[in-house]
């Protein structure tokens, strides 16, 4: 089943002065049409919580709701996907258990992998990175650059590869003219002294 895949992915983190919840409305007013809820720092019973408020503002405006790693929680909260991060997780079993209607995104950071999760027939898009240096989700893989995402042109790639890993305002123009098909972005918005007018300039740059 084909999805629906946004160009841009925003993606929600932990702040010390701005819950997921105020992030998520701040992005919703903004006119974000796709919300991934990043938090890896609370129990299931606090997520499902948070994942219900944000769910209730995400209906609100008509905008995606997806969840990182927690699709253990699909069938008890108001969500229309997950992304994994974990490069060695079983895609046939999790896309078992949360069914065809839900969209399952996966994370990449080298060709080879990129292509294996493609063969696996049961995902729907891969975030790919990093682009750049991050301290959202710190990892020691290789920074892929531009010239990373140009050398997807040679590949026989047909889902929506996402561009992760920080990307600011003045990397979007250039990175999509490599040819890959969206990006995500979550701490040159979250940190931005006005987040509403990032997404707002994302969006403006991306469409």
């Amino acid at each position: 089943m084909k999805k629906y895949i946004s160009k841009f992915h925003y993606l929600t983190q932990d702040l010390p002065n701005r819950s997921h919840v105020e992030q998520a409305q701040i992005a919703c007013e903004a006119s974000a049409n796709w919300l991934q809820y990043r938090c890896l720092t609370k129990t299931d019973d606090e997520l499902i919580e948070e994942i219900n408020q944000i769910a209730e503002i995400c209906d609100e405006w008509g905008t995606t709701l997806i969840l990182t790693n927690h699709y253990h929680l699909l069938d008890r909260v108001d969500a229309q996907g997950v992304h994994i991060e974990d490069f060695d997780a079983d895609f046939e079993a999790i896309r078992n258990h949360i069914g065809d209607d839900k969209t399952l995104g996966a994370s990449a950071t080298n060709i080879k992998r990129l292509l294996a999760t493609q063969a696996t027939g049961v995902v729907d898009y891969c975030g790919y990175g990093p682009f750049a240096h991050t301290d959202t989700k710190p990892n020691n893989k290789p920074l892929l650059g531009f010239e990373g995402y140009r050398e997807l042109q040679k590949q026989p790639i047909d889902i929506p590869v996402i561009a992760v890993g920080g990307i600011k305002l003045t990397d979007v123009e250039p990175l999509l003219q490599t040819g890959i098909y969206g990006l995500a972005v979550s701490a040159a918005i979250n940190l931005a002294l006005d987040p509403g007018r990032a997404i707002k300039d994302f969006y403006q740059k991306i469409y």
